[in-house]
Parts: structure tokens; C-alpha cells; sequence
């Protein structure tokens, strides 16, 4: 494809996503008004309406990318989902596209997706608004700098996590976390000296806290792997045409017992449960290895 035609492609593209994500997002901020009624079946009934106006959000963004920039989306995995199924979401971070993938392949098999957001981003005109009036939980971290200074921080944002997993226990929900806790690069990669060859080092902390926050309700994980054939692609470069295909793989197992308990008091369990997401990082990185291969190889594999 030609720059120019590429340029035109993903200008009109943006221009369709700016179109929807206003059409969308207004009945979203009208309807979060009505949500802050102290009543629990308006907020529960106003919860329905907002995660279906997400849903269908999303399922016209993929209207939008099949008929302007189509890609080749080869899925694999033997997964069994469910909308009434709470889940906890977790994925290989490399590009902002990642979440328009995660969108497309799990919109409407599973609850809308809730992902865990810097608390920076509520200001991001239009989509922050929009993020918090689907209860998007908002995460603060504090450096360890900050902690020096202010001992009574210690534990705040662990605090918040709760708080925010406590509104997902009356609906079914898909909880979603980047546990890298930021994109992959190469520079990343080895200045973490990662004993991984595609994946960063998983943090255990936010997983830990959601899982603890949301007690019994999630007791299914969803594990889904992405590889780009040939490089990682920016959204724009997503968008103007430039991605011919994308990989992924999803695989649902149950939430082992070892993942459950005390992270912030109990040391043995955050050391195993640091362990087993080590051990859940191990095989998703084979699983990226086998995804980078043809898929001849892999078939005949």
C-alpha cells in the first residue's frame, strides 16, 4: 500500500472511531448521572445499560476495521467462555493495539472487558469520563521515594484496588491486567535481565489484590497471548492498513487455590504466588514461541 493511500486510510479510519466513540460515550455520561442515585437496583440497573452500550462500542469499531483496514486474525486455544462467568483477564503487553485485539476477540463471549488504568488516565478528554462511569478501577502507585516520605501511603493503593474490585461483585465481570505492568521493549527487556525470551517480569501485586478484593466471585482465568508477525505495530500503523495479521492464543483454566490469599501479611504466600504467575509466565512464553512459527510448523508440531 502506498504512503499516501495509507495515510488516507487511517485519517478516515480515526475519523470513524472519533465518530462512534462519541455516539457511544454520550449516552454512557448520561446515564453515569443516574448511577450516582444511592439506590442498589438503579446502580445495578444503570451497570446493564452501560456495559451494553461498551459492548456495542466495540462491536462497531469492529465493524469499522473489517471494512477499512482488515487483518488476518488466526485464533487459537481451546477456550470455553461465557457472559455469566466472572473472569480474570490476563495478557502479554506490547502496543496499545493489544487492547483493540483483547476487545475484538473476547467482545460479547465474555463481561465487558474492566481494565485496571493509571489514575493519570481519567484525564484523557472524552475516554476518561467514559472509563470512569464504567468503573474502570483507577490505580495510583506510589514510588518508593513517596513511601519514604509519607509512611501512611503504605498500603493506600491497595486500599483503592479493593474498593474498586467491590463493585464487581453483584454482575458478572472480566477483569483485565497487563501483569508486566508496562509494554515490552528490548531496552526493558534487558535492563530487567528477563529470563523470558518475549515477556517482560510478571508483577504478582495487582493480580494478587483483585483476586482477594473479588474473594469467590472470580474463580476463572483467562490467558490469552498475542504475537504480531513481523513487528509490533503502533496504532496508527494498526489502522492506515499496515497489519496483514495477528496471532493469538486463549487458554481458560480454573483459579488454582494457591492463588488466593494474603499478599500483604502472609510472606510464603506472596513468594508461591509469585511462583505460580512465574510459572503461568513460562508457558505463555513457549506459547509466543510457538505462535512466532508458521502455521504449518505448528499444525505438524
Amino acid at each position: 500500500m502506498g504512503a499516501i493511500a495509507s495515510r488516507i486510510r487511517g485519517s478516515f479510519a480515526f475519523f470513524c472511531y472519533f465518530i462512534n466513540t462519541l455516539f457511544w460515550v454520550t449516552p454512557i455520561l448520561v446515564m453515569s448521572i443516574f448511577k450516582l442515585i444511592p439506590l442498589a437496583w438503579t446502580r445495578k440497573a444503570c451497570t446493564y445499560f452501560l456495559d451494553f452500550c461498551a459492548s456495542a462500542w466495540i462491536s462497531v469499531n469492529g465493524a469499522i476495521e473489517n471494512l477499512l483496514h482488515p487483518i488476518k486474525l488466526t485464533l487459537e486455544g481451546d477456550a470455553q467462555l461465557s457472559t455469566k462467568e466472572w473472569y480474570m483477564v490476563i495478557a502479554n503487553h506490547q502496543s496499545w493495539v493489544d487492547i483493540l485485539i483483547l476487545q475484538r476477540v473476547l467482545n460479547r463471549k465474555i463481561p465487558f472487558l474492566k481494565f485496571f488504568l493509571k489514575q493519570e488516565l481519567i484525564f484523557v478528554p472524552v475516554l476518561g469520563l467514559a472509563w470512569w462511569a464504567l468503573d474502570f478501577p483507577f490505580m495510583r502507585r506510589y514510588s518508593t521515594a513517596q513511601l519514604k516520605r509519607n509512611p501512611k501511603l503504605r498500603g493506600k493503593d491497595i486500599e483503592i484496588t479493593r474498593k474498586a474490585c467491590a463493585k464487581f461483585k453483584s454482575k458478572p465481570v472480566s477483569v483485565m491486567n497487563f501483569v508486566e505492568g508496562t509494554r515490552f521493549h528490548a531496552s526493558k527487556h534487558g535492563k530487567q535481565n528477563s529470563p523470558f525470551n518475549h515477556l517482560l517480569k510478571p508483577k504478582a501485586g495487582g493480580m494478587a489484590f483483585a483476586l482477594s478484593a473479588m474473594g469467590d466471585h472470580i474463580h476463572k482465568l483467562v490467558n490469552v497471548s498475542i504475537y504480531y508477525p513481523g513487528k509490533v505495530p503502533s496504532y496508527w500503523e494498526f489502522i492506515s492498513g499496515q497489519v496483514d495479521e495477528v496471532r493469538v492464543h486463549i487458554e481458560v483454566c480454573d483459579i488454582d487455590d494457591k492463588l488466593r490469599g494474603d499478599y500483604i501479611k502472609d510472606r510464603q504466600f506472596k513468594i508461591q504466588f509469585q511462583e505460580q504467575l512465574n510459572l503461568i509466565w513460562q508457558q505463555k512464553d513457549q506459547v509466543l514461541t510457538q505462535l512466532a512459527q508458521p502455521r504449518e510448523t505448528r499444525e505438524e508440531a
